[in-house]
């Protein structure tokens, strides 16, 4: 079972629109995804998404999954932590069967 304070920081983050709907696609994701291939499936502009991406890992909503190398830069990784998966109420906020 989760601390409660991580509860409390998760329901915060989740009061966002885009990171419920961030969170919810890796949710239903079968593969790790990256804050860029976010940006392009929500049409929103990167910076934006990398920041929320920042925000849902900081709650422990999601984790560091890996990154590559691309033309001089670095893609990170994420998949949705257990906290997120195995909590009733989290999968019912993103519109989830629990």
């Amino acid at each position: 079972m989760a601390k409660p304070d991580s509860n409390q920081a998760l329901l915060d983050a989740l009061r966002n629109p885009l990171r419920r709907s961030l969170l919810r696609r890796y949710v239903e994701s079968s593969e790790m995804l990256s804050p860029k291939e976010l940006s392009g499936l929500e049409k929103k502009p990167l910076s934006g998404v990398s920041y929320h991406v920042r925000a849902l890992a900081k709650c422990g909503a999601i984790e560091d999954a890996g990154d590559r190398r691309v033309r001089g830069s670095v893609e990170h990784f994420y998949l949705p932590t257990d906290l997120v998966k195995k909590t009733p109420w989290v999968l019912t906020t993103l519109g989830l069967e629990a």
